[in-house]
């Protein structure tokens, strides 16, 4: 988040934010009534913090059991070149894949941390073959295999920075 966006949100807005974490699905009504505003007003505060990107997306969240997916993977990823274009070339490769749920850039020993969702390992080891083995510039990837999700989310605590 931005600083300029942190000076903008107030405890209204941490309240709405802890809400709608939990469930995008919760009416501007029942919101009003958690918060003590009227569904106007807070109806108002959604729309600046999604012109903000304060609020970036809304969605569902979808099991990925449900859809046969039973195996998550994260996966460490080094490059051979970091080249600013060929960084960028696999941000996108990875953008697209829809079996990667995140991608992160990151420092220490690998260039790019992944999380991959796959039906089984037969099916990574294609993702594998097409994502990693196939590109020239993959140096080296590590893959451990999630046993058991203890938390998986995507809430951002919203309470204020303590000094």
């Amino acid at each position: 988040m931005q600083a300029s966006n942190m000076s903008s949100i107030d405890n209204f807005d941490r309240n709405i934010l802890r809400i709608m974490q939990a469930s995008n699905r919760t009416t501007s009504d029942q919101i009003a009534e958690q918060v003590g505003l009227s569904p106007a007003a807070v109806q108002r505060r959604v729309k600046r913090m999604r012109e903000q990107q304060i609020i970036s997306a809304d969605v569902s969240c979808v099991s990925a059991k449900a859809l046969g997916r039973n195996v998550t993977l994260i996966v460490q990823v080094s490059l051979e070149r970091e080249r600013s274009d060929l960084m960028d070339l696999f941000k996108k490769e990875m953008k697209k894949r829809e079996e990667v749920q995140q991608c992160y850039y990151v420092t220490g020993s690998a260039d790019f941390i992944l999380v991959v969702t796959a039906f089984d390992m037969e099916d990574y080891e294609r993702f594998t073959s097409d994502a990693f083995f196939e590109n020239n510039n993959v140096r080296s990837f590590q893959t451990h295999v999630v046993m058991d999700p203890v938390k998986v989310g995507l809430t951002v605590p919203v309470e204020e920075k303590k000094d």
